[in-house]
């Protein structure tokens, strides 16, 4: 009978020490899966990430390569050369860049292993240029009676690679913002807006607005576009607790009116910006200045009377 009874509170005790066992592993399994998931959910987010990135960068590479396709197409033709592979390179690759749809790695890579072949055919048709361009000062020559000397050869060398270096820098100057159709109107205590040669007492608020240009070289993305407002001696109008603040343009610190951190995606959007002074703006010569990624892209005067 004792001994019976001695048994059964050491099974119950087995049992017990068996369920806590059960549950520890279905926590520690419970705990790896939501590990696992949290793992490949970064992991798709970084790789979505990286995809759009890389996307971008493909589509900065066909519009610097149409761009310099379209500088060799028009070298060659003043030369009387072949373009048409030239031609069929570049609707390939506008093809490609109106695409709506999202590539993927395999597709990028694909793109960008073309992309590098057509680098190398540039490379070759930039040989073919000089030996269009000696053909052609030979003829000239030529038909002047006169022979061009090696070192005429080897300055027009050095004048493509200058111009070269030109055209580099039109690509950057290319790729600046602009603001255009910027409209300044002064909206009075009862909402109405009036553009133009307004009197001090009607400007409640100032009104600015305008629309960025098309530009398919900038680089689509987040920019500050900032709005400097300037008093008639010359001095900007601001005030932090309305959110104005300050920026930096050619090395040194301004005073911004207003400002807006935009998506620019190259859709000629339109921006408006709201400023409520305080107090009455004096008479004369006010200038609205439009900045971005460090340049000014757009500027319009207006008169207080």
């Amino acid at each position: 009978m004792e001994s019976n009874f001695q048994e059964k509170p050491k099974k119950s005790e087995n049992s017990k020490n068996i369920l806590i066992i059960v549950l520890a592993i279905l926590v520690i399994i419970s705990g790896i899966k939501l590990y696992t998931d949290h793992l490949d959910k970064t992991k798709k987010s970084e790789e979505i990430l990286i995809l759009s990135e890389e996307n971008n960068d493909l589509n900065r590479r066909i519009d610097s390569m149409t761009f310099q396709l379209d500088l060799r197409i028009q070298e060659i033709e003043k030369l009387g050369g072949d373009v048409k592979s030239l031609e069929e390179i570049k609707e390939q690759l506008i093809a490609e860049r109106n695409t709506d749809r999202k590539r993927s790695s395999e597709e990028i890579a694909a793109l960008n292993r073309r992309i590098n072949t057509y680098a190398n055919t540039l490379r070759e048709k930039d040989d073919e240029i000089l030996r269009l361009r000696e053909v052609n000062q030979q003829l000239f020559a030529e038909n002047q009676d006169l022979k061009s000397s090696q070192a005429e050869i080897e300055e027009e060398v050095v004048k493509l690679n200058l111009q070269r270096q030109e055209l580099e820098e039109k690509v950057n100057i290319a790729a600046v913002l602009k603001a255009e159709n910027i409209v300044v109107a002064a909206i009075n205590s009862r909402g109405r807006e009036r553009e133009d040669g307004f009197r001090s007492r009607q400007v409640e608020k100032l009104k600015i607005s305008f629309n960025l240009a098309d530009n398919k070289v900038a680089e689509q993305g987040h920019k500050d576009v900032y709005v400097q407002v300037l008093a008639p001696n010359n001095q900007p109008i601001f005030d932090v607790a309305k959110g104005s603040g300050t920026f930096t343009i050619d090395g040194r610190e301004e005073f911004f009116t207003a400002h807006q951190d935009i998506f620019f995606d190259n859709s000629q959007q339109s921006l408006t910006y709201f400023y409520e002074k305080g107090s009455r703006y004096a008479p004369g010569i006010y200038e609205v200045r439009v900045f971005a990624e460090g340049y000014q892209i757009g500027n319009k005067s207006f008169e207080v009377k």
